[in-house]
């Protein structure tokens, strides 16, 4: 006997679905697990899958068409047999009747309806070997820890539908259906107009990381030493003298052995400074400011502390002037002091290469064939490979190593 095929209720807020595309035709043998077209719900895309067997004797839904939940697709039955009279009465929907033939997935699929009208097959234990359920019904099984094959199915041939699930559920003591709990609360947001200086950043950084070819060399440096002459140079120093002020010192030496990685990329040339400014990378509340070292190479550590503890200080109170962010030939960002152990920079225009520092680690390692503790900092040079090749960047890093793991020679 021919019967109507009809859109399920693939989730339970749908009212209506759009064909996204229709998997079967006129003369079609399909059978349980058949693809009969994905749907697009409220929520998702989804596979509707058949659970019936029939030939396809005329299909009214095509690809685009918005059919509402009980609405007709298609008309299954046998090879030439009559279905005018179900086409003429297709827009009469069928009478509410939950069975095997509205039980959807809770992912990606959906079960097929079946033809109307439908025979509650009786509770029954299926001869297959493997168990007949809806795939929603293995899923409502499985959130509520219900062993499936306990579960009586009331669908065609024994299949266990959705209701079955519910209705064992319902059954069962309440010590053993699983308790939810109702979390209230309220969605809210507060929107930021974007500052000019975060507009500017913006717009450098991603002009910087999307238009120069980055890439990362990491390198550990003992810091032993360094902080043996760190606490030596305080009880003289004029100033108090910061493991940045190390840094700083230490790259500016190594940028003058190494001036390539103190070079600017101008599109149709390189610049190669032979001067050198640092930047120092200084966080405010409406984002980073880089203020600008000049000459650090012939600044003595005290200097260079002197400095740097000044930039620092306007950078917070606003008080930093143009021209005292502006030249830079090279970068140092500086987050160490915030607990981050490593991470990489995005490279300030126009330098080609940008040190990030990160924090001083006690680790175990090994010296002279003992194990022993060792203050260790990793520290990671940015480069623009349009002007700096790895090796030249290695080399840089092998020279600031050096330095900060004999700090004597800075004093040289």
């Amino acid at each position: 006997m021919a019967s109507v095929l009809r859109l399920p209720r693939i989730t339970d807020s749908m009212e209506e679905g759009v064909i996204a595309s229709i998997k079967i035709k006129v003369g079609d043998t399909i059978k349980p697990g058949d693809v009969i077209a994905d749907v697009e719900t409220d929520k998702a895309t989804m596979e509707w899958e058949s659970f019936v067997s029939g030939t396809v004797l005329h299909v009214t839904a095509k690809s685009g068409d918005t059919i509402p939940v009980e609405g007709m697709v298609a008309i299954l039955g046998k090879p030439g047999e009559d279905f005018q009279d179900l086409l003429n009465g297709a827009n009469t929907a069928p009478a509410k009747v939950e069975t095997a033939n509205t039980a959807p997935t809770s992912s990606t699929t959906a079960t097929a309806v079946a033809p109307a009208p439908v025979t509650i097959a009786p509770a029954t234990t299926s001869t297959d070997s493997r168990l007949k359920a809806s795939p929603l019904a293995k899923t409502i099984a499985k959130e509520n820890g219900v062993d499936i094959s306990q579960v009586p199915g009331s669908g065609e041939d024994g299949r266990i539908v959705k209701k079955d699930i519910e209705a064992f559920l319902t059954n069962k003591p309440s010590n053993a259906v699983a308790s939810s709990i109702a979390i209230l609360g309220q969605e809210s947001y507060t929107e930021v107009a974007v500052t000019q200086m975060r507009k500017t950043i913006a717009k450098r950084l991603a002009e910087s990381k999307f238009g120069a070819p980055h890439f990362y060399l990491t390198m550990e440096i003992c810091m032993d030493e360094a902080m043996k002459a760190r606490e030596a140079m305080n009880q003289t120093s004029p100033v108090k003298l910061s493991f940045n002020d190390l840094v700083i010192k230490a790259t500016a030496m190594s940028l003058r052995q190494n001036p390539v990685i103190n070079s600017s990329w101008l599109g149709d040339k390189i610049r190669y400074n032979n001067h050198i400014h640092i930047g120092m990378a200084v966080a405010v509340e409406e984002g980073l400011l880089v203020p600008v070292i000049k000459f650090a190479d012939q600044m003595s550590l005290s200097q260079i502390a002197g400095a740097a503890k000044d930039f620092a200080e306007k950078a917070k109170t606003k008080k930093l002037q143009p021209q005292e962010m502006q030249g830079n030939t090279f970068t140092i960002s500086n987050l160490g002091m915030m607990g981050i152990e490593e991470f990489t920079a995005i490279i300030n225009p126009p330098d080609a290469c940008i040190l990030a520092v990160g924090g001083i680690k006690k680790t175990l390692a090994l010296k002279d064939g003992d194990i022993v503790e060792s203050n260790i900092m990793k520290v990671t040079l940015s480069c623009d490979h349009r002007v700096v090749d790895g090796m030249k960047g290695a080399q840089f890093l092998q020279t600031l190593k050096s330095l900060l793991e004999n700090p004597v020679r800075m004093l040289v």
